[in-house]
């Protein structure tokens, strides 16, 4: 069964005019859904650190990856990340989207890089819990780009087309990092 969040995840994909998602193609144009579903304008910003509401004593080399300015109607992402790694921009962009559905107050939402789509790693380092509402932002973003009957569908063919090659299709298709669809497929499949 779908958590709350996959499903209101769902309920936005199923809402969004013909116009801008067919249901169907891929990848998910989650900025033009950000733009004209939500009327948010995203920006690749250089220096995030310099938004409102950002603290000014984030540690030596922590950077942030994207911000939700609600009063603005803006999501700010990372320009050098976002031309550097493009699928993170997009996991990013679907970030604040969660935020924006999930958890919308009058403050800027501010997500460091590790919060948005961690790299996958087999023993972890110890290091504090991020809230809550990151880890929901998280799971809105992966079913807001990776709707659960899509994956399901391609992993399917593909598998049986081409099992070798599968997983790293599967990535170009949806526009996603191996970190993210990984975490997907274990949930999905």
């Amino acid at each position: 069964m779908a958590s709350a969040i996959e499903q209101r995840a769902e309920r936005v994909l199923t809402d969004v005019p013909d116009w801008i998602w067919d249901g169907d193609r891929l990848p998910v144009p989650v900025e033009h859904i950000a733009d004209s579903y939500f009327g948010l304008h995203v920006r690749d910003v250089g220096d995030l650190t310099r938004a409102p509401g950002v603290p000014a004593d984030l540690p030596a080399g922590q950077g942030l990856s994207g911000l939700l300015l609600p009063s603005l109607g803006e999501i700010w992402v990372n320009a050098a990340e976002a031309r550097d790694w493009p699928p993170r921009r997009r996991f990013t962009i679907g970030h604040e989207l969660g935020h924006w559905t999930l958890h919308r107050t009058g403050g800027a939402v501010w997500c460091r890089s590790h919060a948005v789509d961690p790299p996958p790693d087999p023993e972890p380092p110890p290091r504090r819990a991020y809230p809550p509402e990151e880890s929901e932002a998280n799971e809105f973003a992966a079913a807001l780009l990776m709707p659960a009957h899509l994956v399901k569908r391609h992993y399917e063919r593909l598998r049986r087309r081409d099992p070798d090659g599968c997983f790293q299709q599967l990535c170009r298709i949806f526009g996603t990092s191996g970190a993210a669809m990984g975490r997907r497929l274990n949930r999905v499949v």
